[in-house]
């Protein structure tokens, strides 16, 4: 057994941690300011998104980027740093990056804010010349949890609520997921890394507070049956149905930094093997166990949404050498 025996400070503030920033190329770096800025997509302070919008004479595709963070940190402007956007909008493809609650908001509802701002967007579609029927979602580390979890969830629409927003779908048409965590629920989290031979100190319990992670106040709170539907609720492998959308998983971490356990490439590898037993349609980037895409599907997240989302109707042609990050 493989025992972790320290864990530095920022380890142990949070179940998920600030995602570490992949390398920002030239055009990342020079991204275009939002056509919109600060839209309120919902009732609280945090509910707001930045917009960019690709020209076109018809309705773009859009794709909803979620910060990392670790549900404790980051916001929107990490969007513009981490996608090449200048490259989506000239594929004809719309980018929306949003901020949501942050903990001690209990996880179902910061999920659910991720889900408002997917039929936020799609409420907004005649105004901001969206193609509703063409939404992806793409996250880093926490907010990659929150993609897949878009995707795999039933969907929340609602046709009979008062509030418009929330008769549209919440569910992307597909999503993509850099360094994400394999499941939301806690013990099925630890459950992975027993597989591993990782021994998760005493001590990662009682900084994860893993009963506040959904707003319950114990342990036994957290396995008594009310503990166990919210558990339910965001443990990503179990939500996963044939009718799920396509998805692209990538994760650059190596297997020998078993102390990196919130981004290990074994969380995507749990993930694949999870769309194999289902049956969905799915690419997976895991450099670590030689896992890539063959030469016909995509080798980008850009690529991936073009494939799957089309390019709007005013694009300019996007080479496969175009730059993204991975």
């Amino acid at each position: 057994m493989v025992k972790i025996s320290s864990l530095s400070t920022f380890l142990a503030q949070s179940l998920f941690l600030s995602i570490t920033l992949l390398p920002i190329s030239k055009s990342q770096a020079e991204s275009p300011s939002p056509d919109l800025s600060n839209i309120k997509y919902g009732p609280d302070q945090h509910n707001i998104l930045d917009f960019w919008k690709a020209a076109s004479s018809k309705p773009t595709p859009v794709v909803v980027y979620i910060h990392g963070g670790g549900f404790t940190g980051g916001d929107k402007s990490l969007g513009a740093k981490v996608m090449p956007i200048e490259d989506y909008i000239k594929a004809g493809i719309s980018v929306a990056s949003i901020d949501y609650r942050l903990r001690p908001v209990p996880i179902h509802d910061i999920l659910r804010d991720c889900a408002r701002a997917v039929q936020f967007i799609r409420y907004k579609a005649a105004e901001w010349n969206i193609d509703k029927s063409k939404i992806g979602t793409h996250g880093d580390s926490a907010g990659a949890s929150a993609s897949l979890w878009l995707a795999f969830h039933s969907d929340l629409a609602d046709p009979t609520n008062a509030d418009p927003v929330l008769k549209e779908s919440s569910r992307p048409n597909c999503a993509s997921a850099n360094n994400f965590q394999y499941s939301l629920d806690v013990l099925a989290f630890e459950s992975l890394f027993a597989r591993m031979n990782v021994t998760l100190i005493p001590e990662f319990r009682a900084s994860v507070n893993a009963p506040g992670f959904y707003g319950l106040k114990s342990e036994d709170d957290l396995k008594s049956p009310a503990g166990q539907k919210l558990r339910a609720d965001c443990d990503l492998p179990n939500l996963i149905t044939k009718d799920a959308p396509p998805i692209f998983l990538s994760c650059n971490r190596v297997a020998s930094n078993v102390a990196d356990y919130l981004h290990h490439p074994i969380h995507a590898m749990g993930m694949k093997k999870r769309c194999d037993e289902v049956g969905i349609n799915y690419i997976a980037i895991i450099p670590a166990f030689n896992i890539s895409p063959s030469a016909q599907d995509p080798q980008t997240q850009l690529q991936f949404f073009i494939k799957y989302l089309g390019k709007g109707g005013d694009s300019s042609s996007l080479t496969s050498s175009s730059t993204e990050s991975k």
